[in-house]
């Protein structure tokens, strides 16, 4: 009979495992898919967030090398002797114009640079334009008044060394040339005489569009740059007609177009965000990545977002081929697993699935619930050994929880007296100045010290030396609250916490009441002992504002106690 049985089930688990494999050649397919897409797509997202971040330096990187350059022309002594109109300063403006022509070349995202006096109005000394491939020295008579701008009213306002650093703005200032009407930073360092007076500053104006075109020029042809304020306002986007809106009258920020970089506008949460934004079909949207970099330096403490996307459409290119292949495999063999799953399905899901049932609901609630015992295969065989690993495992659970109670206690508390110990007492000792600190009350912390411990100990053994130290327990415990806690540090040394005392009078109150109940009589094996306590007593804020110091102010007392003679105690002082 057992063996017909067994003959039985095998079948049938021949059928299902025949059935879970074809199954399984189509969820292998479609995971292959899905994972290499998936795959793609993350690696494509860190990839985008290492170019951004790359980028980011590059950009932090450039723009202090500008502030480099316009900290070493403010600390020329040419560009001092210009505003002092000392001697020869024709001469020094020669000089120094040809050395700003010199740098303007160097620097194709430079458009201007200027030497601007703090006299007459901010009147500019020297100043070089980029005027297309022209870089031009502008005349005398053609010099302007800056004192209305502020990039010139707040360098003025600096002191040696620093460095203003302009919002990015569109350039309306007339005269720029080939800045006029483009993302313009203004880079700020004030000229200052021995002194320490500021005689004006030195400015450079650079393009960001070029800044970004030379930073950006080893990134694939794919990926497009996003440039926003601390506000969200566009200041860079593949269409120019949703950048600068805030010149225009209107709005365009970069939050609405990505919602996940909210959370870098609105605070310093997170530093950069990723997100796989998908359309109506896998082949649209974008992946995109962006990252907050600060911006304006100590001056103005700002930031910036910074961000690249690709199309998914470049992504996913690889994963078409296996998808077909993958949706052929699935039809095919699909059609076959449904029959396969018709036959078995009666013969075998039905206690399987009672004991799947049972297992989850033993996972999630510890309950052992019914299962097909009454069989007589191997299912059936499969349900007593469940069964029973059932019982096993809760019987286990119980036991093991009660140890880890049991042995939570002993690690907290003295094994002699119950009492708390050093580690439970040191840390309801940092609760209760938590709380003092921050209700802003007064708590007491007590040492305790046993007075002719040691003869007693000696004299009549450990044993009548535990029980004393027992029934001392009990005693200091029967002095204080509930809301107290009495415990011992080692030996004879015990501690007592007061975490509620509103004057020195209600910590002495008890540290008395406590000497006085140490000090009657000992009835122990038949003998009747006498001893005393020396105790200390700090009280919080006022001898010691940590745990360190509270219990040095405690100990200190205890002592000063025990030198005076012992059976009293001492606060402080």
């Amino acid at each position: 009979m057992r063996q017909r049985f067994s003959h039985s089930i095998g079948f049938s688990l021949g059928l299902l495992l025949a059935c879970f494999g074809l199954v399984a050649m189509g969820i292998v397919g479609y995971t292959s898919y899905a994972s290499s897409r998936d795959t793609l797509l993350k690696a494509a997202q860190r990839d985008l967030l290492t170019a951004t971040q790359v980028l980011g330096r590059n950009f932090q990187t450039g723009v202090n090398d500008i502030s480099a350059d316009s900290l070493f022309l403010a600390s020329l002594s040419g560009s001092l002797s210009i505003l002092q109109d000392a001697a020869g300063a024709e001469e020094k403006k020669e000089q120094l114009a040809e050395m700003l022509t010199k740098m303007l070349a160097v620097h194709p995202e430079y458009v201007q640079i200027r030497l601007i006096g703090a006299a007459h109005h901010a009147l500019e000394k020297v100043r070089v334009d980029r005027d297309g491939d022209t870089l031009l020295r502008v005349q005398e008579q053609n010099l302007q008044e800056k004192s209305h701008y502020p990039y010139v009213f707040e360098t003025l306002h600096l002191e040696r060394g620093q460095v203003y650093l302009s919002d990015i703005t569109l350039n309306h200032e007339q005269g720029a040339h080939s800045g006029l009407g483009k993302p313009t930073v203004r880079v700020a360092s004030p000229v200052v005489s021995g002194n320490g007076t500021v005689l004006g500053l030195i400015v450079i104006n650079f393009d960001l569009n070029l800044l970004f075109e030379r930073l950006k020029s080893d990134l694939p042809g794919s990926y497009q740059l996003y440039l926003s304020n601390h506000w969200g306002d566009f200041l860079i986007h593949p269409s120019a007609t949703e950048t600068f809106g805030f010149d225009l009258g209107r709005r365009i920020f970069i939050q609405e177009s990505f919602p996940p970089v909210s959370v870098l506008i609105k605070g310093p949460t997170s530093n950069s965000v990723t997100n796989i934004e998908e359309k109506t079909s896998s082949r649209e949207g974008l992946v995109t990545a962006f990252i907050r970099l600060p911006f304006g330096g100590p001056v103005k403490m700002n930031f910036v977002v910074l961000g690249l996307s690709q199309p998914l459409d470049n992504i996913l290119l690889e994963t078409d081929e296996l998808g077909k292949n993958t949706l052929k495999m699935i039809l095919a063999f699909g059609a076959l697993a449904v029959g396969l799953a018709a036959l078995v399905s009666r013969a075998v899901t039905g206690p399987l699935r009672q004991m799947v049932d049972a297992v989850s609901l033993f996972s999630k609630e510890h309950v052992v619930s019914k299962l097909p015992l009454g069989r007589r295969d191997e299912i059936g065989l499969l349900a007593h050994s469940l069964n029973e690993m059932q019982v096993t495992i809760v019987t286990t659970m119980s036991e093991l929880q009660q140890s880890r109670q049991t042995l939570r206690h002993l690690s907290q508390h003295d094994s002699l007296t119950t009492l708390p110990n050093r580690v439970l007492f040191d840390d309801r000792l940092r609760q209760a100045l938590t709380q003092a600190q921050r209700e802003r009350t007064r708590m007491a912390l007590l040492f305790v010290d046993l007075d002719k411990f040691k003869m007693i100990n000696d004299t009549h053994g450990h044993h009548t030396g535990d029980l004393l130290l027992q029934t001392a327990a009990t005693r200091m415990v029967a002095c204080v609250r509930s809301a107290d806690t009495v415990g011992r540090l080692s030996g004879d040394e015990f501690v007592v916490l007061l975490p509620h005392v509103d004057m020195y009078a209600d910590a002495m109150v008890v540290a008395e009441k406590i000497c006085h109940a140490l000090a009657l009589p000992f009835d122990l094996d038949g003998r009747s002992l006498l001893v005393s306590a020396s105790i200390g007593v700090a009280v919080y804020p006022d001898h010691g504002e940590n745990a360190l110091s509270l219990t040095k102010s405690a100990d200190a007392a205890m002592y000063r106690a025990k030198q005076a003679g012992g059976h009293r105690a001492e606060i402080f002082s």
